[in-house]
């Protein structure tokens, strides 16, 4: 896939997490925060995969894992910003 490719999809995926988070109303997150969860959660799930073995560049196993992780990463990164004491 390659580090351009790793960049859009956590772009992408930092985006869309942020954007269809339910919390994002209450939360403190900026867009560009849950943006960098995204390309630092995909970053991090390549390095991994590629240091432990898991999978190495281009194999078909790195696109979900590295989309896996950078989900986790955002909704992670959103949830714990929220304030929940907030009143609607």
């Amino acid at each position: 896939m390659g580090w351009p490719g790793i960049l859009v999809l956590g772009v992408v995926v930092g985006l869309a997490g942020w954007w269809l988070h339910p919390l994002r109303r209450s939360s403190r997150v900026r867009w560009w925060i849950a943006l960098l969860a995204g390309v630092l959660g995909t970053s991090v799930a390549r390095m991994a995969g590629n240091v432990t073995g898991l999978f190495h560049d281009g194999d078909m196993l790195e696109w979900p894992v590295c989309t896996a992780v950078a989900l986790i990463a955002v909704g992670v990164t959103v949830g714990l910003f929220a304030d929940r004491n907030r009143r609607r």
